[in-house]
């Protein structure tokens, strides 16, 4: 249903028209098919509107970009930090997910995946976000499981000929509980042919609070700078556009981690070249990233002293190319042929604590010198057989290589770290080069059976080989391995230099069933099936004295399976009430790991969401109700915890006048105490009070943003 929306100037304008009156700069529905995997699109200048598989969702208040998809079918987050969840599509997480920022595949620089590739980018700055679960094509995957996401900034607005553009826009929020606040602005000067943009944005909270009892959740207190300038020049069919940016994160606490991010400082370098020529699309990229990240305990967990807590540092560097070309085959045919290249190299290493008999007297060597190259191609073809069927085939290769140098212990001879000393020796004499050659296929087929009913349904090979800590984590002592680990379970892990790449086949289609006149309702459902082989789960080795567990990486064969879901319909739609939809949908998903036959660990129970949603004139407003069951399926491995079932309203509405928007909402509106099912164990917490609990969920909050464009 067209629906006018406002660009950066505050003026209307017809959905895909921009400043230049070129289509695609204001927004557009991402119509590219995507077979059998959900796809969700938001592409809009800022967050006052956001549109999700077509629809207009309302902005989120999260300065976490992983907040955009919280609608969307099969996705769901590991509790992290506040600007640092770790992604999940139909069950799969993190690594399994390919994770594509501007082009870049983005590692984590981190034992405890304290800085996944989503932190780095604010979403206010955002323009462009998709996730793709289960199937998808070669083009946007590779070296992962579950799906691929992928963001974009803002492209370079440029003027009509002969004039020029000077336009921007600000932000400023507040959400009341953990006293959060934000900004962030961005302001363009171009003309036809140049154009050059600053962004920026700032965002700080305080640690939470609980529902019922209003009870602080320590280790929840972060604070976020970004930075940006884009220059880009655009030639008849050709543009060039140069990106140089800088994040700062001072500190962000980590409630499920014994440790927290104390500081972590981004530097990065992004060039894109895209060209339409007689033959098709060419499109470039070349990216360059530097991370420095520092982790230790702050102040709530006993740190920040010379003699307490654990000093442990990163050091990362990334570099890499992606190209890709768009060849027709005449009307009906479509040759996509790519080539990309990432080098992650890494540095991970651990300062002695002054005075200390464990931690000391040398440096401890986690990853030395470890780097993971990549490099994969893929051929892709779409076909239009019939005006209602089509299909896509994609062939891709991956070359994963990796390695390491040798390590070393706090110590070589003291008792405290004997069992690190001699896992070190055992780890320097192996031979520690790897190098997997990886293969993934996808076969889909769109069928178009009736005005109303569309069947999308296909089959995947999908393969991802290990991260440098799965294989290179050496450690065997209580202290040092039970700082590896992203999880949030408490536990300890030690990585394996026999690991094999996890080889996925996917299995899933998807029915749509929609009204084709009025688009006044759709239903659509999508089951899936997986069956990894050498999934990469755990054993486990040993116990500690505090109830948590010693575990090692290891393959095993595991299988997922489940079904989302997902409807809508228009209630009214008059010029005396405006027009009303609710919406709803519902994911399941289950793990198990077809040798210790446990469930795969943090599969979300049952969830889903219903909403109502009212739009008149100038006015929104939104009622959600988000349903959650009891977590009962767990992995016994890792002492998961089981989780409480919970129910959450939520209410918000905004109201944009000329150039002004202001958004308003409640959160958790019943002040109701729950726990997230993903959320892992409450560390901070236990580290304070000595009580072992699964790590709440934030109480009521009242949160409200004021936007300006010009």
């Amino acid at each position: 249903m067209p629906m006018d929306i406002p660009d950066s100037s505050g003026h209307d304008m017809p959905p895909g028209s921009g400043h230049d009156g070129q289509p695609g700069t204001a927004m557009s529905m991402l119509s590219e098919r995507r077979g059998s995997a959900t796809v969700t699109g938001v592409e809009a200048r800022g967050r006052e509107y956001l549109s999700v598989n077509g629809l207009r969702v309302p902005v989120t208040h999260s300065p976490d970009t992983t907040s955009l998809f919280r609608h969307s079918l099969g996705f769901s987050t590991y509790s992290a930090g506040g600007v640092s969840a770790l992604p999940v599509l139909n069950g799969m997480a993190d690594d399994r997910v390919a994770t594509i920022v501007d082009g870049m595949r983005i590692e984590s620089a981190c034992p405890n995946h304290m800085n996944p590739a989503l932190s780095y980018v604010d979403p206010d700055s955002v323009s462009k976000a998709v996730a793709t679960a289960g199937i998808t094509p070669v083009s946007i995957g590779g070296d992962s499981l579950g799906g691929t996401i992928e963001v974009e900034r803002r492209d370079p607005q440029f003027a009509q000929a002969g004039k020029i553009l000077v336009t921007g826009r600000v932000r400023g929020d507040y959400r009341s509980n953990g006293g959060g606040s934000g900004a962030s602005g961005s302001m363009t000067v171009a003309n036809d042919l140049l154009s050059l943009r600053w962004s920026g944005s700032y965002s700080h909270a305080s640690d939470y609070t609980t529902g019922g009892d209003g009870k602080q959740v320590r280790s929840t207190s972060y604070l976020s700078f970004n930075h940006a300038v884009t220059a880009g020049l655009r030639k008849d069919n050709h543009l060039v556009a140069i990106t140089v940016g800088q994040q700062d994160i001072p500190y962000e606490g980590f409630p499920n981690q014994y440790m927290d991010m104390t500081n972590n400082r981004s530097t990065y370098l992004n060039g894109k070249y895209k060209g339409d020529f007689d033959w098709g699309v060419l499109e470039a990229r070349g990216f360059w990233q530097r991370v420095d990240h520092a982790m230790d305990m702050m102040s709530d967990k006993g740190g920040h002293s010379a003699t307490t807590g654990m000093p442990m540092n990163t050091d990362s560097r990334t570099a890499g190319y992606t190209l890709k070309a768009t060849i027709p085959l005449g009307p009906d045919h479509t040759l996509r042929l790519g080539s990309e290249f990432d080098h992650n190299g890494l540095n991970d290493w651990w300062p002695p604590l002054l005075n200390s008999m464990m931690m000391g007297p040398d440096t401890f060597h986690n990853i030395n010198n470890g780097h993971r190259d990549r490099l994969g191609h893929y051929i892709q073809w779409n076909a239009q057989w019939l005006p209602r069927l089509s299909t896509e085939l994609g062939f891709r290769n991956d070359l994963v290589m990796m390695n390491t140098g040798s390590v070393a212990p706090y110590s070589w001879t003291g008792m405290m770290s004997m069992a690190d000393a001699m896992a070190a020796q055992k780890f320097n004499a192996a031979s520690r080069g790897r190098t997997d050659t990886n293969f993934d296929v996808t076969a889909l087929v769109h069928w178009h059976a009736l005005d109303s009913l569309m069947i999308e349904g296909g089959y995947a090979r999908k393969t991802r080989s290990p991260n440098l800590y799965e294989r290179y984590s050496w450690a065997q002592g209580t202290m040092a391995t039970s700082m590896i680990g992203w999880f949030g379970d408490g536990n300890g892990y030690v990585g394996n230099l026999n690991l094999t790449p996890e080889v996925a086949n996917t299995a899933s289609f998807t029915v749509t069933w929609h009204d084709p006149v009025d688009h006044r309702w759709e239903v659509k459902v999508q089951p899936y099936y997986t069956y990894t082989h050498n999934y990469i789960n755990v054993v486990r080795i040993g116990e500690f004295t505090n109830g948590f567990s010693k575990l090692q990486f290891v393959n095993h064969n595991a299988q997922s399976y489940g079904i989302n879901a997902s409807g809508s319909r228009q209630l009214w739609k008059t010029a005396a009430f405006g027009t009303g939809e609710i919406r709803a949908n519902i994911n399941w998903v289950r793990g198990q790991d077809l040798v210790n036959h446990s469930g795969l660990y943090h599969q979300m129970p049952t969830n889903g969401m219903v909403s109502l949603h009212e739009t008149f004139e100038n006015w929104t407003g939104r009622v959600e109700v988000t349903l959650v069951k009891s977590k009962s399926t767990v992995d016994w491995l890792r002492n998961e915890q089981r989780t409480p079932g919970y129910a959450l309203l939520g209410l918000g509405g905004s109201y944009r006048w000329r150039n002004l928007t202001l958004d308003a909402s409640i959160e958790n509106v019943c002040n109701q105490k729950y726990y997230l099912p993903l959320g892992g164990m409450s560390l901070g917490d236990y580290k304070a009070t000595g009580v072992l609990s699964p790590l709440a969920g934030m109480g009521r909050s009242f949160n409200v943003s004021l936007s300006a464009s010009f």
